[in-house]
């Protein structure tokens, strides 16, 4: 920073603050990090794949799952509460997000009509069944 009055930039002590208080302000939208809405673990349990999909701070109320065509699509919708809140700007910093998230996977070795669905503690699991052709056939042969 430059000590005349050419160059003087009167908020970079304030950002300095900031960076040191707060960390770097543009880090919640690392792209990395933003790439994909919400994670997800897929595994294959037997005769059904079980999704867990991490959807913190969300009513169930505000998930939604829909299959279309052979593709599941997970959907969740925050609202923003602080807007009506605090009109008057009182946040020091406000990293919660909110609007809406999506994915979608392709379900085509699924029975969309046995998926059951839970949602505990922040986290939302779908069993899903493997469609009975899918499924390996054991068969005993006898020997003449």
């Amino acid at each position: 920073m430059a000590t005349g009055i050419i160059g003087y930039n009167p908020f970079s002590m304030m950002d300095d603050f900031q960076r040191r208080v707060f960390g770097e302000p543009w880090a919640p939208f690392n792209i990395a990090e933003s790439a994909t809405p919400f994670k997800t673990d897929i595994k294959e349990d037997g005769d059904k794949f079980v999704l867990e999909a991490d959807l913190p701070g969300f009513k169930k109320e505000d998930i939604n799952l829909d299959v279309d065509d052979d593709i599941l699509t997970i959907s969740a919708e925050r609202h923003s509460e602080h807007e009506d809140k605090d009109k008057a700007g009182n946040y020091v910093r406000c990293e919660r997000s909110y609007g809406s998230y999506s994915r979608s996977f392709d379900v085509s070795a699924i029975d969309p009509e046995k998926i059951t669905a839970s949602y505990v503690d922040g986290v939302l699991r779908l069993d899903m069944p493997k469609k009975e052709a899918l499924l390996p056939k054991k068969t005993h042969l006898e020997i003449q």
